[in-house]
């Protein structure tokens, strides 16, 4: 009987984004049945033009090409500034794309939920989203994370 691991994605920004479809792939390729519950917004990776950002704002890792003060991290246009860099940095390094990553997944058979509630609240359409997933609720999810070997939440 494989393994099973359940993740579930509630975070929607660029640097929360690769985890969760890191992670999937890994133990999809490792024989894991893998599925991935995307929740309030970690709902934005499903969709067919995520526009994902990554703030230096609260996050003191992230790691800045001369040390900025917390105070300076609200001035308007820094977020921006630090999404270019990061998707830069993710370029030139050759480290796959998030829709390269979520493609790899599907072909890999990890099951992508997107959560219906969410999909409610958020008024979001089918036309919104990547094809290949598959929509669900929390109890039907859990009823497979209680089995799961791991589950993670990012």
């Amino acid at each position: 009987m494989a393994k099973k691991m359940a993740i579930i994605a509630s975070k929607g920004t660029l640097d929360s984004a690769y985890p969760p479809f890191l992670l999937a792939s890994t133990a999809a390729a490792l024989g894991f049945e893998v599925k991935i519950f995307f929740t309030f917004y970690g709902l934005q990776l499903l969709t067919k033009t995520p526009n994902l950002k990554v703030s230096p704002l609260g996050n003191p890792a992230m790691p800045m090409p001369i040390p900025v003060p917390s105070i300076i991290q609200i001035i308007p246009g820094l977020e921006w500034f630090a999404t270019w860099m990061m998707k830069r940095k993710i370029k030139n390094k050759g480290i796959a794309s998030l829709e390269e990553l979520r493609e790899i997944c599907i072909e890999s058979e990890v099951e992508l939920i997107a959560c219906q509630m969410t999909v409610d609240l958020f008024d979001f359409k089918d036309q919104d989203f990547i094809d290949g997933i598959s929509r669900g609720g929390a109890a039907t999810f859990l009823e497979f994370a209680s089995e799961a070997d791991i589950t993670l939440y990012i």
